[in-house]
């Protein structure tokens, strides 16, 4: 059962958010599981979208089909300051990560009024969203049961030596002119407008220094032909994790995942692990 709503967050604007509960006699079919086992181990998962991204992308929901098909309740939202499919209020121009990872506190904020939040829960996010869900893990490592930072930005510096702004004039023309314009990949037809104080945003957050609070297991995932946050970059922050943790690199993938075949592969590796971290 899917359910749209609009909640408000901490600045007044509309945000979009979706609540997908499993279907227990699906789950029943597919795992040969009671049907009162699946009710009583009934878990959530929060699941975000990256820079100028949305709820219904088809990377987003191969995240979220995995935990709703391991029996969890599943929300995805569209940030504020997203692009144009994107149903929140707020101008892409103006996104950041402090933004991002202020509607990811405020989500989860509202879901603790709802009756089926529960603690601790999964916390998804791709690429700005993986930092937000990496940032609040470090703040509240307690909540988080498990955490997977797919194709994450791991901080403002290291994004800077990233392969798309490698032999180019790209930063410097961004700086100078104070936006960088580009066309939109997942919304074609569509211009991307982003002020160099994202930048300047991103420049303030690294989550290495706090790495070592992330005990609950990790899970990484990213296409070797990424070059926002290349496989290297994956590697600095996974060998920095303290716990259990695992790192799949996807051959022939770029930094967002719309390969039908990927994304199958990509599914049954999110469902082995939270089957073997519930």
């Amino acid at each position: 059962m899917m359910e749209k709503l609009f909640i408000k967050n901490r600045k007044g604007l509309k945000m979009s958010v979706i609540v997908e509960t499993p279907n227990p006699k699906q789950h029943l079919k597919e795992e040969g599981t009671p049907k009162s086992k699946i009710v009583t181990q009934k878990e959530l998962a929060f699941v975000m979208h990256g820079l100028g991204g949305f709820k219904e992308q088809i990377h987003i929901h191969t995240f979220a089909d995995a935990f709703r098909n391991e029996g969890c309740v599943v929300v995805r939202f569209d940030t504020t300051n997203t692009l144009g499919l994107g149903e929140s209020e707020g101008k892409y121009e103006d996104a950041t990560i402090t933004n991002y990872y202020e509607d990811l506190e405020d989500v989860i904020s509202w879901a603790k009024s709802q009756s089926w939040y529960k603690e601790p829960f999964w916390l998804c996010g791709h690429s700005l969203g993986g930092i937000s869900t990496i940032l609040f893990a470090e703040k509240y490592p307690a909540k988080v049961k498990g955490l997977a930072p797919i194709s994450t930005v791991i901080s403002g510096k290291i994004s800077l030596d990233s392969p798309k702004y490698k032999g180019n004039d790209i930063l410097e023309q961004w700086k100078k002119t104070g936006w960088r314009i580009e066309a939109s990949k997942s919304q074609p037809g569509l211009v991307k407008k982003l002020k160099w104080s994202h930048m300047e945003d991103r420049l303030a957050y690294d989550v290495l220094p706090q790495v070592k609070k992330l005990r609950m297991p990790v899970l990484m995932i990213v296409g070797d032909k990424d070059d926002s946050t290349p496989v290297e970059h994956q590697k600095i922050l996974f060998e920095s994790l303290p716990g259990k943790k695992e790192l799949h690199i996807i051959k022939e993938a770029p930094h967002t995942f719309v390969d039908s075949e990927q994304l199958l592969h990509i599914e049954k590796i999110f469902r082995t692990w939270i089957k073997k971290n519930k």
